[in-house]
């Protein structure tokens, strides 16, 4: 994200590190429990959502350049692949996105840090979709 003399600093290391992206995944959630959009959203997940924000907190600090433990313990992210049982269509996308910008303006207080992340999962969330538009 920014440079320093010797390295470049990974988005993980610029927000905060692991307990930066643990507040967010918790922030998130939270979000999807409270947020009339994310409803249906939340209904697919299970009720308990222990393992889901744990592999999600692992996953993230990865893909912002942290520890590759999701990796090692999961293999190849394959998220597509993964989320193929459920339906993605634009509105699970818009909702998952909301929570997640909203997430991100509660725990990063850096707005780069905050629009890096945003602007990296946008992309993402779009290419999740398996349902055609609407």
């Amino acid at each position: 994200m920014t440079e320093d003399s010797e390295r470049k600093i990974t988005l993980y290391d610029f927000i905060g590190g692991m307990d930066a992206v643990a507040r967010l995944v918790e922030a998130f959630y939270r979000q999807m429990d409270t947020l009339p959009e994310a409803r249906e959203l939340r209904a697919i997940h299970a009720p308990d959502l222990t393992e889901t924000k744990r592999v999600l907190t692992l996953y993230l600090a990865q893909w912002m350049g942290g520890p590759g433990d999701y990796s090692a313990e999961r293999g190849h992210p394959r998220l597509r692949a993964r989320h193929m049982g459920f339906q993605v269509g634009e509105a699970e996308r818009d909702a998952w996105l909301l929570c997640m910008k909203r997430a991100l303006d509660e725990t990063i207080p850096d707005p780069r840090g905050r629009q890096a992340i945003l602007g990296a999962l946008a992309p993402l969330a779009d290419w999740m979709r398996n349902q055609p538009p609407a």
